[in-house]
């Protein structure tokens, strides 16, 4: 699962949504985009510590935080950690 911690009108946000938006394409059925907006769901953001948007955190179904990253990630970089935690993806 990847989520992506968001705010209403935080372009790098829209940024990062599109680019996992493509990631999650190209890898059908082992990886799934859910997206947070911070405002809506203060107390997860706070659970989660998340601090800057966009926050994107990998975790497994059970919701195991395997990884995560502040800012704008590039397609290869989002590919490469989904590589490093799921297999034969």
């Amino acid at each position: 699962m990847l989520t992506l911690y968001s705010s209403s009108f935080c372009g790098a946000c829209a940024r990062t949504r599109s680019v996992l938006e493509d990631v999650t394409a190209l890898v059908p059925g082992r990886a799934v985009l859910r997206e947070v907006n911070v405002a809506a769901a203060p107390d997860e953001s706070e659970r989660q510590e998340i601090t800057a948007t966009p926050t994107t955190v990998l975790t497994r179904a059970d919701g195991t935080e395997l990884a995560r990253a502040a800012g704008v990630p590039s397609a290869p970089q989002v590919l490469t950690l989904l590589a490093r935690h799921i297999p034969a993806v």
